[in-house]
């Protein structure tokens, strides 16, 4: 690795809901996460619902409000009201066109933005500062999401740049794209974190609105054309954490060669807040997180079908 003083090639313009500096759960080392907007999937425990969408959204944080009404006054489309004296406002999503103007306005800072343009080249300055860390690590970039195979002309530029600078790549992909995609965001990626929610098809269409078909070929694939591999299996109950659900999972990696470890992160409820944020219906309210107990039994069935390196927490 090292510093590189090249031109940057890409122009491309993506569509970014964060930049986490200082990773370290997702992939080798300390690394740099890109997360970007817009995912094919509607994974009902999603806990970061904010990516689904490619294009902005408005998140309203009620316990911030202070009514004092400047978002009304800001709004250009009338979208948001207050229905009573002292009431907090209330917003109209179809007439909302995350302008952005209320957030502007609100000073508790009650209305957030999700997702923001930005270029390649204005994200290599943000990672080009890491690659000391990245160096002594070895660290490096993760492209996250959202989906980062959803914007893959974009995926693909920002991943070839980093490459130039002999950083290491990772992205974090739920696998389901066409084939054109993945070709084009493969062939500058050094590891895959590679979802796998559940390995039967009707539930997994049950639980994420799209059939697993295209995700295990791709996933195949990827295992033949000798890609780097780690899958993650988010152990959600009463959803995927059947003792049939987990045999299947480890006996269908164990059939992957490139596959070098698994991990199972436990179901956690961050999420669910957000869904309100957004003014949309969480769809697990009643679920608990597993215990830890129920946690290290799901590790440790995989491990006996998959007999590969199985961790919890990523």
């Amino acid at each position: 690795m090292g510093a590189y003083s090249g031109t940057v090639t890409a122009s491309g313009v993506g569509s970014i809901l964060d930049v986490k500096r200082f990773a370290i759960h997702d992939g080798p080392g300390v690394r740099t996460t890109v997360f970007l907007k817009g995912c094919p999937l509607r994974c009902a425990w999603c806990h970061n619902p904010e990516s689904q969408e490619t294009r902005p959204e408005l998140l309203f944080w009620s316990e911030r409000c202070i009514a004092c009404g400047a978002c009304v006054s800001a709004c250009p489309n009338g979208a948001i009201s207050v229905t009573a004296s002292g009431a907090m406002p209330e917003t109209d999503r179809a007439r909302c066109t995350a302008c952005g103007a209320c957030v502007a306005a609100c000073v508790p800072r009650a209305r957030t933005m999700a997702g923001t343009k930005r270029t390649v080249g204005d994200l290599l300055a943000e990672i080009d500062r890491d690659v000391l860390f990245y160096d002594q690590s070895r660290g490096g970039v993760t492209l996250s999401g959202g989906e980062p195979l959803a914007q893959p002309g974009f995926a693909a530029d920002l991943l070839r740049e980093c490459r130039l600078r002999r950083v290491h790549t990772a992205v974090d992909t739920c696998g389901f794209a066409d084939e054109e995609a993945l070709v084009a965001v493969a062939e500058h990626t050094d590891l895959f974190l590679y979802d796998v929610k559940l390995l039967d098809d009707e539930k997994h269409r049950q639980w994420t609105g799209a059939s697993n078909a295209t995700i295990l070929d791709n996933l195949r694939w990827l295992s033949s054309e000798g890609k780097r591999l780690w899958i993650r299996y988010p152990l959600i109950p009463g959803v995927n954490d059947s003792t049939r659900d987990l045999e299947d999972l480890g006996r269908f990696v164990a059939r992957l060669p490139e596959v070098e470890a698994l991990q199972v992160l436990p179901y956690h409820a961050s999420g669910a807040r957000k869904f309100v944020h957004l003014g949309r219906r969480y769809a697990l309210p009643d679920v608990v997180p597993p215990g830890p107990e129920a946690i290290l039994n799901a590790a440790a069935a995989i491990r006996a079908a998959a007999s590969l390196p199985v961790t919890i927490g990523g």
